[in-house]
């Protein structure tokens, strides 16, 4: 066709390679141009991801978690000084990292999509951000020795709000962060706005953190929602307004927290972004109707939140938190344990699981996915949850990077950066700190947690209960509420988070 420039083989056949090799698999080989429509905008410099996936209804690319049923196998490798005219040739017995023990010389037999994508934004730490390039989907049956031809013609769009009176974008340049950086670095939030708002009014507010990586744009959803929006204009609504903070961070999420190797993002939060959007929209600075709440990642921030700024939120709901102390940092006794992928029984070591119980993933299967998605070809500048642990509790490598915990391909535990990681053992913090942090912590503390949570997150934030119920001077008098048999995340909605800052208002009221 005329808009294809020049055939970029990424994979060819090794001399003397046959159809089918010795361990009966076989070599696809896929031939790649760039179309006009994107060649512009090609940067010389990035990361090429082929993503195979028997799970036909799927985007490849947008399975990159080890979930059964979804999972994609990834193939990753940088590359440097491409050129869209001229042909890259990429040998399949290269040096690719992999999420799987066979090679594009070795695919087993079978029905797969395919598609291929080039991570050239260097402005956000995850695959999907603006500005990569993308081929569409592919199915292939792997028979022989199948040729693919495909074209890199598509890019990940720009973020953005849908259209509504009531919802706002926050675009902040953080004085602090960008000091830390050198470059300018902005702070995003969106901001929903109550039926009948008035500028000249005080109101309530709320500070929601997402999920893992959750970006501002999640608040389209709840637009988009009739049923929630219908509610939201109501008169059984509270009058609160709704900040969804970002979830982006230099390492993946950000955990609105103040890091070594990510920077004052805690700081930036609290004393920069916080004002900001409170002088634009809230009419009033007082922590006495701030409230702070999330699930998962989010249940996490927003109890961090609440300990380590207590004076600056009256209220935290915290739903499914990751793990809040770290001799149970999932199945991970962090300070006593060997090794991270097995256990002291041998076994390997599950980090996903049904709430029937059934193991469902492996703690080394996923770090492979994260080893894959890093540019480093480890999991520690990979974007995922456990690139952002590391760079929020860890120090600072020599090599830039965040220090491992533990090995990304062995999982042998590093005894001295586990000593690191207490700063934000919740536990910890809380026993060290009781005496002037307690009475600052009266009222204040909701936390709900499924008891088969699929992430093994109940046996921190029951030792966190233990502590809790042991304080004195004063006695603490959180509420925190264990479902039986309930998953991870099964209680938590936005409604019912508004409903409980509503009660919790009319608390302060009497």
């Amino acid at each position: 066709m005329k808009n294809f420039i020049h055939a970029l083989l990424l994979f060819l056949l090794v001399t003397g390679c046959t159809n089918e090799d010795q361990n009966g698999g076989h070599t696809v080989t896929v031939n790649l141009t760039v179309s006009d429509d994107v060649k512009d905008s090609f940067q010389a410099d990035g990361r090429f991801y082929v993503f195979l996936n028997q799970n036909l209804d799927v985007e490849p690319m947008d399975q990159i978690w080890p979930y059964p049923g979804s999972m994609s196998h990834i193939f990753a490798i940088n590359r440097t000084g491409l050129n869209p005219d001229g042909i890259m040739a990429l040998s399949p017995n290269e040096d690719w990292t992999r999420t799987t023990d066979w090679t594009f010389a070795s695919v087993p037999e079978g029905e797969y999509n395919i598609q291929v994508l080039w991570d050239q934004d260097k402005s956000e730490s995850r695959i999907n951000a603006p500005g990569n390039l993308y081929s569409e989907k592919q199915k292939i049956t792997v028979t022989n020795t199948p040729r693919t031809e495909f074209t890199i013609d598509r890019m990940i769009a720009e973020r953005e709000l849908v259209d509504s009176d009531l919802l706002h974008l926050v675009d902040f340049q953080s004085d602090t962060l960008s000091a830390w950086w050198d470059k300018p670095v902005h702070l995003k939030a969106s901001v929903l706005l109550p039926e009948n708002y008035n500028p000249s009014e005080s109101y309530p507010i709320r500070y929601n953190v997402s999920g893992y990586g959750g970006r501002y744009t999640r608040v389209n959803n709840l637009i988009n929602s009739s049923d929630f929006i219908d509610w939201w204009q109501s008169d059984e609504a509270p009058r609160v307004i709704n900040v969804f903070l970002d979830g982006e961070g230099p390492f993946g999420d950000s955990y609105q927290m103040d890091s070594e190797n990510s920077g004052p993002y805690g700081y930036a939060l609290i004393y920069e972004l916080i004002p900001h959007i409170e002088s634009e929209f809230r009419g009033t600075d007082t922590a006495e109707t701030r409230f702070v709440d999330g699930c998962s990642t989010g249940g996490w921030v927003s109890l961090g939140l609440q300990l380590y700024y207590p004076d600056h939120f009256n209220g935290v709901f915290s739903y499914s938190p990751d793990a809040i102390e770290f001799k149970n940092y999932q199945l991970i006794n962090i300070y006593e344990d060997e090794n991270a992928f097995t256990n002291e029984f041998g076994y390997e070591r599950p980090v996903m699981r049904s709430t029937m119980g059934e193991p469902m993933i492996s703690l080394r299967d996923f770090i492979a996915y994260e080893n894959a998605l890093g540019d480093s070809d480890t999991y520690l500048n990979s974007g995922g949850q456990f690139s952002a642990h590391t760079a929020l509790y860890s120090p600072r490598g020599e090599d830039g990077l965040p220090k491992p915990l533990f090995h990304p391909t062995t999982g042998e535990i590093d005894r001295e950066v586990a000593e690191h990681w207490k700063k934000y053992d919740f536990k910890i913090y809380a026993d060290e700190n009781w005496s002037e942090l307690g009475p600052k912590l009266q009222d204040k503390i909701y936390i709900w947690m499924g008891d088969m949570d699929q992430f093994y997150l109940n046996p921190a934030t029951r030792a966190f209960d233990e502590f809790l119920k042991n304080t004195e001077n004063p006695v603490s008098n959180a509420e925190v509420i264990f479902t039986p048999m309930a998953g991870h995340c099964e209680q938590f909605s936005n409604k019912t988070v508004l409903m409980q800052v509503q009660e919790r208002l009319r608390e302060i009221e009497q």
